[in-house]
């Protein structure tokens, strides 16, 4: 018999006590499995934002649901409207920066917020919730946020905010990176 807070208990055929099973204990999960959970519902918040999006126009540096928005604000609006970010206010940018200038503004940018993460065939990632920077020009300078990899939503020229497949045009022949604004 083990004694638990001055009460004896039994152990149970799993290797705990009785007294783990029942009570005020038995209800608090462990910090990790807590956290696990927490940022599971953070990734769910960021795709169920993202998706309210959808059919949004494509309008440069704009950041207004319905009305426009481009693929770096759409970043920066859904991951603060579902609790992850606080507001990011970029600097200005030019809509055809990237085509000219080897500068990673963007990449710089999110490395900020977000953590690289390899992604498939070396990693388990991307998972939904995170972050896809694909080439576009002479730079990382596309976000989508990822779904279902290969699955995004993602922003994009003169279409707007649309479900993308990475593994189709124009997207599939990009270099990309992953990212993950979660804790690892």
């Amino acid at each position: 018999m083990n004694t638990i807070g001055g009460e004896a208990a039994e152990k149970s055929h799993h290797g705990g006590t009785e007294a783990d099973t029942k009570g005020p204990r038995a209800s608090r999960p462990h910090a990790a499995e807590t956290a696990a959970v927490q940022i599971q519902n953070l990734r769910a918040a960021v795709v169920t934002e993202a998706e309210s999006w959808i059919g949004t126009p494509f309008h440069h540096a704009a950041r207004i649901k319905g009305a426009g928005i481009d693929c770096l604000m759409l970043l920066a609006e859904v991951y603060e409207r579902a609790g992850v970010a606080p507001h990011i206010d970029p600097p200005f940018y030019v809509p055809d920066w990237h085509l000219h200038r080897d500068a990673e503004r963007y990449l710089e940018g999110l490395t900020r917020y977000a953590t690289e993460i390899p992604g498939p065939p070396q990693g388990i990632g991307p998972l939904p919730g995170d972050i896809a920077l694909f080439r576009f020009g002479r730079t990382f300078s596309h976000g989508a946020i990822v779904t279902d990899w290969p699955r995004v939503i993602h922003a994009y020229w003169s279409i707007g905010v649309v479900h993308g497949d990475a593994t189709l045009h124009p997207l599939a022949t990009r270099p990309v990176k992953f990212f993950t604004p979660f804790e690892q």
